[in-house]
C-alpha cells in the first residue's frame, strides 16, 4: 500500500495527472486535476489510496495528508465508491461538505454525481460527529474565492466542461450551468471548475 509518491508532474488533464518518479509515470486520478497546473514541471508529493479491483488497479492522488483521510472516510460509507468519493471532494469546499454533514443537510450533500437522497442520509448517519479532527487544519478553513477572470482561452472551458463529464455530473446538470459560464472570460480551467462547483452546489 502507498502512503505517498514524491516526484516530477509531467502532465495535469480534465481527467487525470501523470506523476513521474524513477523514471515512472504514475497515472493518478484526483479531485479537480486543474488546481495543480501551477506546479506542472515541479516536485511535488500526492498521498496516494490504491484501488484494486479484479479488471483495474487504480490510483488516487490527494494534496495532503488531511485530504486523503477526509476521502477514506467518504468510501468508508455504504454507496460511495472510489470514484464518488473524489467527486465530491473536487469542489474543494471541505468545510462546506463537513458543515453539512454535521447539520444533517441532505440538499447538500444530493447537488454531488451520483449521490441521492438514501446516500446523502447514509453519509450523514456515518460520519456525523467523525470528522471534527479535520477542521482544525488551515487547509479546511481556507477560503476558495471565485478570482476576478481575465484573458479568455475557448480552450479552458471545452477541458472544464470534460472534467465535469468525468467526474459524473450529467449533460443535464452542465447545460444548466453553461449559459453562466460563458458570459465570463477565465485564464484557467481551474477558475472555470471553481465557478461551476459554486453554481452546481447551489442550483
Amino acid at each position: 500500500m502507498y502512503e505517498y509518491i514524491k516526484g516530477k508532474l509531467v502532465y495535469v488533464g480534465p481527467l487525470y495527472v501523470v506523476l513521474e518518479n524513477g523514471g515512472i509515470g504514475y497515472q493518478l486520478q484526483v479531485a479537480n486535476p486543474f488546481r495543480f497546473s501551477g506546479s506542472l514541471n515541479q516536485d511535488v508529493t500526492f498521498y496516494i489510496y490504491q484501488a484494486v479491483r479484479e479488471d483495474a488497479i487504480t490510483l488516487f492522488g490527494f494534496k495532503d495528508y488531511t485530504e486523503k483521510q477526509l476521502y477514506l472516510k467518504l468510501i468508508s460509507v455504504s454507496g460511495i465508491g472510489p470514484k464518488s468519493g473524489l467527486s465530491i471532494l473536487a469542489s474543494d469546499d471541505h468545510l462546506g461538505l463537513i458543515q453539512a454533514v454535521e447539520t444533517d443537510n441532505v440538499g447538500y450533500l444530493v447537488k454531488f454525481p451520483g449521490v441521492g437522497k438514501k446516500t446523502a442520509s447514509q453519509i450523514i448517519l456515518d460520519l456525523k460527529g467523525k470528522l471534527g479532527e479535520l477542521l482544525p487544519d488551515t487547509y479546511w478553513m481556507e477560503e476558495h474565492p471565485v478570482h476576478e477572470p481575465a484573458g479568455a482561452q475557448p480552450a479552458v472551458l471545452t477541458e472544464a466542461l470534460e472534467a465535469l463529464a468525468g467526474l459524473g455530473y450529467s449533460d443535464r446538470e452542465v447545460k444548466k450551468i453553461l449559459p453562466l459560464l460563458e458570459k465570463e472570460n477565465y485564464s484557467s480551467a481551474e477558475e472555470v471548475l471553481r465557478t461551476a462547483f459554486k453554481l452546481l452546489l447551489k442550483g
